[in-house]
């Protein structure tokens, strides 16, 4: 059965001017970065993906384009692509080439992930010229990614102005956020001037793998409470009850929360001012800092997981005294400790937890985390199956043992198929 997106994501108005007949049940959808363009196409009938790709380095001589059809070889394009419109006009080539292209009577509908979506985004939404202007007006909440996502919806717009075009928003899972818990505790008035809250991101991760969970369980997600714990380079906790989000790591940035690959996660406010006063250092130079020196990267040098665990596992036989083992444990241990933090203030603020779940990069495939982050929090009813949790497998499981109060599980993510489902909906009523 094909997932579906939560009932609060399927209102909308498809728009009247493109009729959607029985073929109409792909979707593409599009991840359009500031270098680079992700894509899948997605039947939304059997789940199936007819096609999948990537364009990296955009406007570099370098630039390539890897496209891989469902039946056939992949194929390999290097060429300079100079701009996104150059890119997507490649990517729809291909998808032509194997007869799906943009025109095709099977596309319903083009979905993309739009990073920031405000207050005003809770849904996803057909794009129109009001939509993309309310979307500029958010460039400020995130600079690096609503330019490159906009870009993506104009070229998809231009390559086929009938085809819908809906936004997907990271953020709007969250918009069910408690005031109390969006909210930061400085001057209303500078706060709401200019738009400083918690939004959270990684949202459709959130919706889909709490949904998945709750299936897992054989339950309906409506009477699930559920931790899940995204971990990849970037990295977010939400608590969901009943299918609604009701706080989440990540705030006014993707840098608040957990320990990341090269984030920093929470700090001192402070620490920005000392560093500026005492350091010397520009506002420039502290983003720099936080965005991409800190978090494990900063501790010990890597931000690979792998790679930090083979450090950890080499020890003393390192070369060097053990001092790299140390330097990775010490990076190991801040993280695991922040994640415990979160794991335990999220069961405070549910109240009744029914599942914790992993997903994403680390959280789907490094055991040792999994077991560190649970390890002594029997009291919560939290226990982990070391043979379950040893195993390796792509499907989502559970890896505590059958008397656990509180499951814990393994849940493969899949944004791209969250992103499709609710563009589909949407745009077929």
């Amino acid at each position: 059965m094909t997932p579906q997106p939560e009932e609060r994501q399927q209102s909308g108005t498809a728009p009247a001017d493109r009729g959607h007949g029985p073929d109409a049940t792909c979707v593409l959808v599009l991840n359009s970065g500031s270098s680079s363009v992700k894509y899948q196409l997605i039947d939304m009938a059997d789940g199936s993906r007819p096609a999948a790709g990537i364009v990296e380095r955009i406007g570099e001589d370098a630039s390539s384009l890897r496209h891989v059809p469902q039946d056939g070889e992949p194929r390999e394009t290097v060429r300079r692509f100079a701009d996104h419109g150059e890119a997507l006009s490649a990517v729809a080539a291909e998808l032509a080439a194997d007869g799906l292209g943009l025109d095709s009577p099977r596309l319903a509908a083009v979905g993309h992930r739009v990073v920031h979506g405000g207050q005003r985004f809770t849904e996803p939404t057909v794009v129109d010229d009001e939509v993309l202007a309310e979307v500029e007006r958010l460039v400020p909440l995130a600079p690096l990614h609503n330019p490159a996502n906009l870009t993506g919806i104009r070229t998809a717009r231009e390559l086929n102005p009938e085809l819908p075009q809906v936004a997907v928003f990271d953020t709007a899972f969250h918009t069910t956020i408690p005031e109390y818990a969006a909210r930061y505790a400085i001057d209303v008035e500078t706060a709401d001037a200019h738009r400083v809250r918690r939004y959270g991101f990684h949202g459709t991760s959130h919706a889909y793998v709490s949904r998945r969970t709750a299936q897992l369980l054989g339950r309906d997600p409506a009477d699930v409470n559920v931790i899940v714990l995204h971990l990849g380079n970037g990295a977010s906790a939400s608590a969901v009850a009943g299918g609604r989000c009701v706080e989440t790591s990540m705030g006014l940035t993707p840098l608040e929360g957990l320990v990341m690959g090269t984030r920093s996660g929470d700090l001192d406010p402070a620490v920005v001012l000392h560093l500026h006063r005492v350091a010397g250092m520009d506002m420039d130079a502290v983003d720099d800092l936080l965005n991409k020196r800190s978090g494990l990267v900063g501790l010990c040098g890597d931000n690979d997981m792998r790679e930090i665990r083979r450090r950890i596992d080499a020890g003393e036989d390192d070369g060097r005294g053990g001092a790299d083992a140390r330097r990775a444990q010490l990076a190991f241990d801040v993280y695991v400790h922040r994640l415990r933090k979160y794991l335990g203030a999220y069961v405070a603020v549910l109240g009744r937890v029914d599942a914790v779940a992993f997903t994403a990069g680390v959280g789907e495939n490094s055991a040792e985390v999994r077991a560190a982050a649970v390890a002594g929090l029997e009291v919560l009813g939290l226990e982990i199956c070391p043979e379950r949790n040893a195993a390796r497998s792509r499907e989502a499981r559970l890896v505590s043992p059958e008397y656990a109060r509180t499951a814990v599980a393994v849940v493969p993510t899949d944004e791209e198929l969250e992103i499709a489902a609710q563009a589909y909906r949407l745009v077929t009523g």
